[in-house]
């Protein structure tokens, strides 16, 4: 269900090649939660890094939405970069297991498994 690599690069140049790797693949960032700050910034002591991407390809989304507009729930796909003692690493829920636990459409599961290659091509390529 979980798709996590670690990598020797720091946290910021992960997030960088990531950054890069998502645009490469024809997806875009829609938003980048920086939890680690915000979790410091309510004065929880977390010492980890954790920055998670919000990546869409809008074509895929609209097939998503086209065979099931609750599947909106599902969207975007997840992509986190985050330090876990002292080691790099970058992960995701799988889209494959996830939607097909909330539809068997067959389009559905060929638009999620087009998107999981994708989105584990941008990991690896980030890594």
């Amino acid at each position: 269900m979980y798709y996590i690599v670690e990598t020797d690069k720091l946290f910021n140049q992960a997030v960088d090649d990531l950054t890069s790797a998502v645009a490469h693949h024809g997806f875009g960032v829609l938003h980048v939660h920086d939890l680690g700050t915000a979790l410091r910034s309510k004065g929880i002591i977390f010492t980890e890094e954790c920055k998670i991407f919000e990546v869409c390809n809008p074509g895929q989304a609209a097939k998503v939405l086209a065979s099931d507009m609750r599947l909106n729930m599902a969207l975007p796909c997840r992509i986190s970069v985050f330090t876990e003692q002292g080691k790099t690493k970058l992960g995701l829920i799988k889209p494959l297991p996830m939607l097909a636990s909330l539809s068997q459409d067959p389009a559905l599961i060929q638009v999620a498994t087009e998107v999981e290659e994708k989105i584990i091509q941008m990991v690896d390529e980030a890594c």
